[in-house]
């Protein structure tokens, strides 16, 4: 798929993550629409099959940041892993299986996550598995900035350098707000580069980490790093496709009125229609 029908795709699963919360009565939709992006690029290169969905040389992806559930519910259902209007149907509703973070018991997921801090650690397991056994897949997981103030995220990190994981890369949804307000004055995460750098990985930064060129770029230069893990620093933007959204802390956890609904709705229909007419 080219890179601007990925990024109108983007637009699209959009609406789709806006009409689950909707639906659900709940979501995390400020993050939710800051790793869109991130999670399509992945997706787009990764080497998964819903025809194979337990493939002993599928790639990993954990959702560390699993509270962001809804966007990987919409890219898996894009993919044909899951149906999205069933998905829409029953997100949050009593017996569901569709909650409000991942569980391995839905093709396409490997891992049950929502307690942050614990994804980085189970995808070096994964990359030591991997090595152990032969098999060339590459691991991936998507971590928030919020969660990098989790002492296990640093314990993980200094294993995944110390056994040189080149099989293993790290996502950093960097869109510099959390629940509680600004990263930077809850749990500063400045100097991630030299952080990381100092525990033997690979950093590469990606200055508008919803950027479907740039982040597929980075993927491919991760991809090719050898002897060394990468982690990846997307700066996205909180909320991101409508400014009634962008860069408001207080849409991590806010469920939209039915105005507001409208509202989003029309920019992402107005942002898809820029893009198709570039």
């Amino acid at each position: 798929m080219s890179i601007n029908k990925l990024a109108v795709k983007a637009y699209e699963l959009r609406q789709d993550v806006l009409d689950i919360i909707v639906s659900g009565g709940g979501g995390h939709i400020g993050g939710d629409m800051s790793c869109m992006e991130i999670m399509l690029a992945l997706y787009s290169r990764m080497n998964v099959s819903p025809k194979r969905p337990d493939d002993a040389n599928r790639d990993r992806f954990v959702l560390s940041k699993g509270h962001c559930v809804e966007t990987l519910y919409a890219v898996l259902a894009d993919k044909g892993f899951l149906n999205l209007e069933q998905v829409k149907r029953e997100f949050s509703k009593f017996g569901s299986e569709y909650i409000g973070h991942p569980h391995n018991t839905l093709p396409g997921i490997e891992m049950n996550s929502g307690s942050l801090g614990h994804g980085l650690a189970v995808c070096v397991g994964m990359a030591l598995a991997g090595r152990i056994t032969k098999r060339n897949y590459r691991v991936y997981t998507l971590m928030g900035d919020g969660e990098l103030a989790e002492g296990s995220v640093w314990e993980a990190a200094m294993a995944a350098g110390h056994y040189k994981l080149g099989s293993l890369c790290a996502v950093i949804d960097r869109n510099g707000l959390q629940i509680s307000g600004s990263t930077e004055d809850v749990m500063s995460q400045e100097n991630l580069r030299a952080r990381f750098s100092a525990f033997g990985w690979r950093v590469i930064d990606v200055p508008d980490g919803n950027d479907v060129d740039m982040l597929l770029k980075a993927l491919s230069s991760a991809k090719r790093t050898k002897g060394k893990p990468t982690v990846i620093i997307a700066h996205t933007v909180k909320g991101k496709g409508s400014p009634l959204m962008e860069n408001k802390a207080s849409w991590h956890h806010h469920l939209p009125t039915a105005e507001e609904y409208e509202i989003i709705r029309g920019d992402f229909a107005a942002r898809r229609e820029a893009l198709l007419n570039e």
